[in-house]
């Protein structure tokens, strides 16, 4: 045995044989506990793993809620045909040599028949594009978002024989159901008692004054607001005809 040496007895081994056993138990019984304690902390202050929640759905669209308590009219003809709901998304819609991206259309109280399709309600969401705001002023124009929701448009007029860069910052509004953004401030380079001099000369030539038009007869535009990649309209009607 190692602890055997020259002159030691066989007791004396057995009793340091003894003491290196117990130290050894007691150090293994210290890594258990340690190692208990820690498994225990652990559980108390994490909590079991759980399937990963599945994403909210979003929520409805504002007038998208069935009315599955509505009554078809009195009047309703054998030939006629009454929805309660009436839903279009349509990525791009092209109407009258114009286009509307990302239409959403929801109609309430559609009757269809031999006259026609009507809707005694109707509501249109879509996104007029830069581009054809921008080709009503003129080849060349280019029309974007602004900061703190304005419009800028970029455009180059003639003035006295002369071409100008102007570029004209404003707010889109609507006015008689028409698009409308009129400059709040005009530059056109150079020194500014130049821009003020120009200013008012050029101002009409940088006002926007869209009509959305191809939609059916009578529905008016309500609001309008600027995004990154166009004006996003919102339109409603009565007893508006869909299909003649």
């Amino acid at each position: 045995m190692g602890f055997r040496g020259p002159g030691v007895s066989l007791q004396t081994v057995l009793m340091k044989w003894t003491r290196a056993k117990d130290w050894l138990i007691g150090a293994a019984g210290m890594v258990i506990v340690l190692g208990l304690a820690v498994a225990i902390a652990w559980w108390v202050v994490s909590s079991p793993v759980r399937g990963v929640a599945a994403a909210p759905a979003p929520s409805p669209t504002t007038g998208a809620e069935p009315t599955a308590g509505a009554e078809p009219p009195a009047d309703l003809r054998g030939d006629e045909v009454w929805l309660a709901d009436l839903a279009l998304d349509a990525g791009t819609v092209a109407i009258a040599g114009s286009l509307l991206h990302d239409v959403r259309a929801e109609g309430q109280g559609v009757v269809t028949g031999p006259g026609g399709m009507v809707a005694e309600r109707l509501a249109v969401d879509a996104t007029v594009p830069f581009d054809v705001v921008a080709g009503e002023l003129g080849d060349g124009t280019v029309v974007r978002a602004a900061d703190g929701g304005q419009v800028l448009v970029v455009r180059t007029v003639q003035v006295l024989g002369r071409g100008l860069d102007v570029n004209a910052t404003g707010t889109v509004r609507v006015d008689a159901g028409r698009l409308v953004v009129e400059p709040r401030s005009i530059d056109i380079g150079g020194p500014g008692f130049l821009s003020d001099a120009l200013g008012a000369a050029v101002r009409r030539l940088v006002t926007i004054e869209h009509s959305i038009e191809g939609l059916p007869e009578g529905l008016v535009l309500q609001d309008v607001a600027v995004q990154g990649d166009g004006f996003r309209a919102r339109l409603s009607g009565a007893n508006v005809k869909l299909v003649p």
